[in-house]
């Protein structure tokens, strides 16, 4: 087991560095370029596995607990140790993110974006997912801010060089933001680790605030929220995500909502939470309220988006329904409950899923009709999906209705549990103020169903008129990268205790300071 989450960590990596190299000659294939994108599909397909069979061999009926440890001293003078474990919140994360990478590259061999050589495209992939991976993983501090910062180089590339219109300037406000948040929060771990004695986040965790004073606590929870708070992205600091989306190639898309985002949120669980208790209450009303606007702010631009005349783009539309989603994360942190956490994260998952589901969508959209502007989606001689190409127009309307929160898909479950949360929020906290959230909240998902049926109303539906060219139906290898995502959207929706059953052990330990 340790030596499966330490391959499943540096697998990608080395991966990397031998899709730079010329291929072995028997590998070669038709051509180069063939052979570099089925390496990126063996390398992710290699990782996948190895993390199936860590999930397998995880013990379910301890889920609270650190397994498949790594503990080995890398930096004495400063007590930096490469620590490596996973547990119940962890856990599904590494499987989300080995699973969209896996599914990406896969798509990318059959489907590679317009740019520059195949060979950087699969290793930037694979570093990101590395990066991504080391994240969840890693339980040294300095450790995770070095794996949180590993990912920008790549997706900026990944942006900047195959990605479509404004490319440049998004990549540049990508990098800009997250770098700028970053720096703040290098300086929160840093006071942490200063002022306690220890990077280790598991032993922080255990002494639940207790080593820090109280004006320690707030001033790292505000230096660290800043940069978890870009990354997520929270408003108002989410301007960076509708550009970079919509300038992102189809995969890159894919990853960024599908696995990036949930960096932030899971750095507000796995150390705000449980390392500095009494500055995370302080802020608490304040993160719930940003969480709150970001989830009506997402909605409202969502629907003027798609309302007719507005030139809006579906892939940006999709951004700022990000924007939403992950309102509803930060609400259920900020409730400080076992369920209002519980749900944070299964919506983090949920999110992944659905949405990645939605961004391949959309980008096949875009590559069968040359754009994703809605008005011209819609119109007379649009899209039509219904009539034109009815499996992808229904896996859009079923990607739609998971997105909006339908009982019986997983959606529904993470933002159900994180109103249930902030209905009774953590001791100390201002309940009639989070019933006001709560309530804002639940007209959020109300908007959020009002945008979702008017797009598949606008895109899907309409008389069916063949243009000059006909338009392919899902393909065998589309059918094979999204099929996964939908099943498991199912999945999770009519069986929540797959879910439920790690996380909850785990956040009910986290919040009582290290105690089952």
């Amino acid at each position: 087991m340790q030596f499966l989450l330490a391959f499943v960590v540096v697998a990608p990596l080395l991966g990397a560095v031998a899709a730079l190299l010329p291929a072995p000659p028997g590998l070669r294939g038709r051509n180069p370029d063939q052979a570099v994108l089925r390496h990126g599909v063996t390398v992710t397909g290699a990782v996948l596995l190895a993390t199936l069979v860590l999930a397998a061999g995880f013990d379910h009926d301890h889920p609270s607990r650190m397994q498949a440890t790594t503990d080995i001293s890398w930096i004495p003078a400063l007590d930096v140790r490469i620590h490596l474990g996973t547990d119940g919140i962890s856990l599904p994360l590494l499987v989300l993110t080995a699973l969209l990478t896996f599914l990406c590259a896969l798509y990318s061999y059959f489907k590679l974006p317009a740019g520059p050589s195949p060979k950087a495209f699969v290793a930037l992939v694979l570093v990101l997912e590395s990066g991504t991976l080391a994240t969840f993983a890693v339980l040294d501090l300095l450790l995770f801010f070095l794996a949180f910062e590993m990912v920008l180089i790549p997706m900026y590339f990944l942006i900047a060089r195959w990605g479509g219109d404004r490319k440049q300037p998004a990549a540049w406000k990508f990098i800009l933001y997250t770098l700028l948040g970053s720096v703040v929060m290098l300086l929160g771990l840093l006071l942490i680790g200063l002022k306690s004695g220890t990077f280790d986040m598991v032993a922080l965790a255990t002494d639940n605030g207790r080593g820090l004073t109280a004006s320690v606590q707030v001033v790292a929870v505000l230096a660290i929220g800043i940069g978890l708070a870009v990354k997520t992205p929270m408003w108002p600091l989410h301007s960076w995500l509708p550009d970079a989306h919509t300038a992102a190639p189809t995969v890159g898309s894919v990853l960024l909502a599908g696995v990036m985002l949930k960096m932030g949120t899971y750095g507000f669980v796995r150390i705000l939470l449980p390392i500095a208790p009494d500055g995370m209450r302080t802020f608490a009303p304040y993160l719930a309220a940003f969480a709150v606007v970001g989830i009506i702010y997402g909605s409202l631009a969502c629907l003027a988006l798609a309302r007719p005349g507005a030139k809006g783009d579906l892939k940006r539309l999709i951004a700022y329904s990000s924007v939403g989603h992950m309102g509803f994360v930060l609400l259920g942190i900020a409730t400080m409950t076992p369920t209002g956490v519980n749900g944070a994260l299964f919506a983090n998952i949920a999110h992944g899923l659905i949405t990645g589901l939605l961004f391949f969508l959309v980008g096949a959209i875009k590559d069968r009709y040359g754009t994703a502007d809605l008005d011209t989606l819609a119109g007379a001689t649009g899209a039509a999906l219904y009539g034109r190409t009815p499996r992808l127009g229904g896996l859009l309307a079923f990607a739609a209705i998971a997105s909006l929160g339908l009982p019986g898909l997983a959606g529904f479950w993470g933002e159900m549990l994180t109103l249930f949360g902030a209905f009774d929020p953590a001791e100390g906290l201002n309940r009639p103020a989070f019933l006001t959230f709560m309530s804002i909240g639940a007209f959020g998902t109300l908007l959020t169903a009002a945008y979702m049926l008017i797009v598949v109303r606008r895109v899907c539906m309409g008389e069916k008129r063949d243009g000059p060219h006909p338009v392919a139906d899902i393909q065998t290898y589309e059918f094979a990268a999204w099929t996964p995502l939908a099943a498991l959207t199912v999945l999770a929706g009519l069986w929540p205790a797959v879910l439920l059953g790690l996380t909850d052990p785990a956040v009910q330990k986290l919040l009582a300071g290290g105690k089952s």
